[in-house]
């Protein structure tokens, strides 16, 4: 019982630093304010949320105990309840297993970053919400525990990227943010409700859901599947919801980090691996899901290659790596999916907060044309973000290559062979991305740039994630290197396994290997050796340096319409009709009242005279018509 306690902590820690620091910030003026005590009141919350997730995660792991809290019961009808339970088995624990102990190298790394900011009390009231909502939405017992925190989530979001609301392009992002998110709710809730309507069972959860799914017939299975999936779509960015994130870069760097390491992007496919089960059964669905997945991680790939802010690379680059995560998924495969998340969230933690430590100490210059030659003056920073770089790249024996290495197997031996080639171009593409990136920052010696020291703190969190990003990968090291895939092993999920030669799986291996090295070896001689490779004014070169005009054309067929309907409803049905309609009716009051004031004068014989008026006609009214 004690243990399970302590998910209600694991909750709890986060929001009780939002709520002191809430207090403090309202009552204590900030050069009133002891540094010492707002720094350890910002990330005591998910620190002891992170020791509490790697216990429990430890005794699930190694004792296969599952954990359940039931803090109260949230909604009692007669065909449907639900509680505010919560739910830790292995999928949960290893989700909290990195999003809380990456969450705290991003909070100590943000103590740095926002040091001098005026407004880093706020910042990290958010921030521990923005957490306390990660939590809840993965230990979530059932589908609508979850959504609270998935719209938590989404809100905390709006408000971090928004954080700096005194631009107006930054209220734009976090619009753009919230709006396209909506819609992917909309999709999300449609499906969890259609699942009460059709099971409707007592408890409503996850575990008496699959064991009803079977109830339900093919038709709307197939529907609530696509209806989640929109949900994922919208938090994890794929197409056609994707435009968001690119723009969700004007938050602070610690908030790009936080949403694309650990948090808000990994969300959709923690749900859709949640509902393993009934996706599993939709097989259609799951095609459709791989197809999605692998068109978003091709079209992010290629924009990535023409995008010069250095959060926005990044950002692509998060989009392109999340699609490889639902092409594993759509095709059956969660394990290795999750596996990706989870070696994803340290390589991408230390590449956005690498790329802030880069802005600040550049005075806040993000466009990589303006960078270069920091190697000798950031040696540091440049061997923790080479390391990342190789990890997303799959390079052995880096992490990202065991994830992606697993995934591209899974591709090929399912048999969707346009897929897997899709697949494989995009990791071209992201190792050309990725040491573009590398070269164009670090090894340019045209540019003689002033560098301002970057903080010890900042810098430790840094290099905790990239040791971390060379070796979780062999966590999970297949049976070719001699492992036993532990990892996909402890989730136990409803994974299609499809199994090939060693000399198959080498030959994929040495294939996609060399993809990536003359990937690298391209970006050498086009970055480096500044050897032109392609023009620059060409059509294809304009349609990836604008992200395929995706934005103008949304703006052209949903935006302007929406605004002139908005406009003609505003002018025409609202003052139009609707007010002309009140305001004729009180204007029509105010002249009949107006006629019947004369009757108001004062005169106490007028009033005499009417009252006898009155009741003359009423004695008459009795004598002629009752008697």
């Amino acid at each position: 019982m004690l243990q399970s306690n302590l998910l209600f902590y694991i909750l709890f820690w986060p929001l009780l630093s939002a709520i002191i620091l809430s207090v403090l910030n309202l009552f204590i003026k900030k050069e009133l304010r002891s540094q010492i005590l707002f720094d350890f009141l910002s990330v005591a919350g998910v620190s002891f949320s992170a020791v509490i997730s790697l216990y429990l995660a430890y005794q699930n792991y190694v004792f296969s105990f599952d954990f359940g809290y039931n803090i109260y019961t949230f909604l009692d009808l007669e065909s449907l309840k639900i509680d505010f339970a919560l739910k830790a088995d292995a999928l949960s624990l290893m989700m909290l297993s990195f999003v809380n102990p990456v969450g705290t190298a991003i909070f100590f790394y943000a103590l740095a970053y926002m040091r001098d900011d005026r407004s880093s009390a706020r910042f990290f009231i958010y921030f521990n919400l923005f957490i306390f909502f990660m939590n809840l939405l993965v230990l979530g017992a059932n589908p609508f525990i979850m959504f609270l925190g998935w719209e938590g989530v989404g809100i905390m979001s709006y408000l971090l990227i928004g954080f700096y609301y005194d631009d107006f392009s930054n209220i734009k992002a976090a619009n753009k943010a919230f709006i396209l998110n909506r819609i992917g709710d909309f999709g999300f809730l449609s499906g969890i409700f259609l699942l009460a309507v059709f099971i409707g069972v007592d408890g409503y959860s996850f575990e008496a859901l699959s064991e009803s799914y079977y109830k339900i017939e093919p038709f709307y299975l197939n529907l609530i599947a696509i209806l989640l999936f929109v949900g994922a779509m919208g938090k994890s960015a794929q197409i056609p919801l994707y435009v968001w994130l690119p723009d969700a870069m004007a938050g602070p760097t610690p908030v790009s980090a936080l949403i694309h390491a650990a948090t808000m992007v990994t969300a959709g496919v923690y749900m859709v691996a949640r509902f393993s089960d009934l996706f599993s059964m939709v097989e259609e669905v799951g095609v459709f899901i791989a197809y999605i997945g692998a068109f978003s991680a091709l079209l992010a790939a290629l924009i990535a290659t023409k995008t010069y802010d250095i959060k926005k690379i990044l950002a692509y680059s998060t989009m392109s790596q999340l699609g490889y995560m639902f092409m594993a998924e759509g095709l059956g495969n969660y394990s290795y999916a999750l596996f990706h998340v989870f070696t994803h969230s340290f390589f991408k933690a230390t590449l956005f907060m690498g790329a802030g430590a880069i802005i600040l100490a550049l005075h806040h210059e993000q466009d990589i044309r303006k960078m270069g030659n920091l190697k000798d003056k950031m040696p540091a920073l440049f061997y923790m973000m080479l390391v990342a770089a190789l990890s997303i790249s799959a390079i052995f024996p880096f992490s990202g290559f065991f994830s992606k290495d697993a995934i591209m197997l899974h591709l090929f031996s399912s048999g969707h062979y346009l897929i897997y080639f899709i697949a494989l171009f995009t990791s071209f593409l992201t190792a050309f991305y990725m040491f573009r990136f590398i070269f164009y920052i670090f090894f340019s010696h045209k540019r003689d740039i002033e560098v301002k020291a970057t903080s010890k703190l900042m810098l430790i969190p840094i290099g905790v994630l990239s040791f971390f990003t060379i070796i979780v990968g062999f966590l999970n090291t297949p049976e070719l290197l001699g492992g036993d895939e532990r990892f996909s092993l402890w989730l136990s999920l409803f994974d299609q396994r499809y199994f090939v030669s060693h000399l198959v799986e080498i030959s994929l291996i040495v294939i996609n290997t060399v993809f990536i090295l003359l990937a690298i070896f391209l970006a050498y001689l086009r970055f480096y050796k500044l050897i032109r490779l392609e023009d620059e004014a060409s059509t294809l070169s304009k349609l990836l340096s604008n992200a395929f005009y995706v934005d103008k054309i949304y703006n052209n067929l949903f935006t302007k319409p929406l605004h002139k309907l908005s406009c003609f409803a505003d002018e025409k049905c609202d003052i139009g009709f609707i007010d002309k309609l009140i305001n004729s009716l009180a204007f029509g009051y105010i002249k009949i009242s107006k006629k019947f004031s004369v009757t108001q004068n004062g005169s106490l014989n007028l009033y005499m005279l009417v009252s006898l008026g009155g009741v003359s006609l009423m004695m008459i009214y009795i004598l002629v018509v009752l008697l």
